[in-house]
């Protein structure tokens, strides 16, 4: 992979793409899949598994914890790797530990949880934008189990003082995130608690995925390709024409962002809740060159992510002359007329996903310049290597 400059601009393709293009694993998927192989009895081994910041801080968590884990290459994707854990069947094996989380909520959120299956003191930090992010409700199921978390405003840094979790019923909500509930579900079969969920959980959410995983797990166990990095191909053939195949999108995935091509082109309502999950942002994209506005809906959750992605996408379409408006719980976005459209310098925020979605814009519209577009290793290091083959 080539070091990134500062502020990336995008030339836009010649000619219609027409490529097959591997993505690497899915981030929701491996973090779920390394807890499961640190709670599992005896060696597992994880294919396919995503290399990138947010796995990256969960395996060197792991390895703080005391958990034997190993790291080899994966031929078939340069930001995949084979990771081997040691499985303790439930067991912490350090007593104290200080975990950096990054701005990783899958990191922070399951771990979180698996720390209170030990005896000891463990702490918690994340980067500055992850010390805002939500966790009230989580430290307050575990109090019910007789956890100690230790915050100053319900956020990151945190310190746990367990001594391993009483038993009784736990029931919480998984409105505001769902990686509360899904931290509470891996380690569940460890523990000696029931867990209602409050809130109903809705078909292909991410409650549902880490429900299949713990039914499906195995001590071999294969990632799937991550279906929000694959949207970005999917659009990049809906503005551009021409052919996209993203090798190895499965018929019958554990991700909602799956569904990506059900909802193409794009028009309506579409629902963060119950429809798609961080691809309705690639959405987005696609609906300036449709034919009727689109309308995000159910994406409140938008607003407490890497950055608040509701106002983030709406100051973006604009800056670049799109229309656009904010809503409580998501945003609108109408078809560009022609000429419309025109070049601009698009802030990230840090966030990969607003790197990602703008670079796809650039393909179609000359002069978008990215600033930070370093943010993508979060889950997609060699994403813009990867835009580059849309040329070939």
């Amino acid at each position: 992979m080539k070091p990134l400059p500062d502020i990336l601009e995008i030339q836009p393709l010649a000619k219609p793409p027409d490529c097959t293009i591997t993505v690497p694993g899915s981030k929701s998927i491996t973090n779920r899949a390394l807890i499961l192989a640190a709670l599992a009895d005896g060696t597992c081994v994880l294919r396919g598994a995503l290399w990138a910041d947010d796995t990256q801080v969960m395996v060197d968590s792991l390895r703080k914890l005391g958990f034997e884990v190993t790291v080899g290459p994966d031929p078939a994707e340069e930001c995949n790797r084979t990771i081997t854990v040691v499985g303790r069947g439930g067991e912490i094996p350090a007593k104290k530990a200080e975990l950096y989380v990054g701005n990783a909520g899958t990191a922070a959120r399951f771990l979180t949880a698996l720390v209170c299956l030990g005896h000891g003191e463990y702490t918690l930090r994340g980067d500055e934008r992850m010390n805002e992010r939500p966790m009230k409700d989580l430290f307050e199921a575990l109090g019910q189990l007789g956890v100690e978390a230790r915050s100053e405003d319900g956020c990151l840094p945190a310190v746990i003082r367990a001594r391993g979790l009483k038993g009784g019923e736990v029931t919480m909500s998984a409105k505001q995130s769902s990686q509360f509930a899904s931290g509470l579900l891996l380690i569940v079969d460890k523990a000696k608690f029931n867990l209602r969920l409050a809130e109903p959980d809705e078909p292909y959410s991410y409650v549902d995925m880490t429900r299949r995983m713990i039914r499906e797990f195995s001590h071999e166990y294969a990632v799937e390709p991550d279906m929000s990095s694959g949207s970005y191909f999917v659009a990049a053939q809906a503005i551009m024409g021409g052919s996209v195949t993203v090798a190895g999108w499965p018929k019958r995935s554990l991700q909602i962002d799956a569904r990506f091509l059900q909802f193409l082109p794009p028009t309506g309502k579409v629902s963060r809740s119950r429809d798609l999950g961080d691809s309705v942002l690639t959405l987005a994209i696609c609906a300036l060159f449709g034919k009727q506005p689109l309308r995000i809906v159910g994406a409140a959750r938008l607003r407490v992510q890497e950055t608040d992605r509701i106002k983030a996408m709406v100051t973006e379409l604009r800056r670049v002359g799109a229309k656009a408006e904010e809503n409580e719980d998501g945003f609108t976005v109408w078809p560009a007329e022609p000429g419309q459209l025109h070049g601009a310098e698009i802030e990230t925020y840090n966030d990969h996903r607003m790197a990602m979605c703008f670079a796809v814009l650039g393909l179609k519209v000359p002069g978008i310049r990215i600033k930070n577009p370093g943010c993508v290793s979060k889950t997609f290091p060699n994403f813009f290597d990867k835009l580059e083959k849309l040329r070939t």
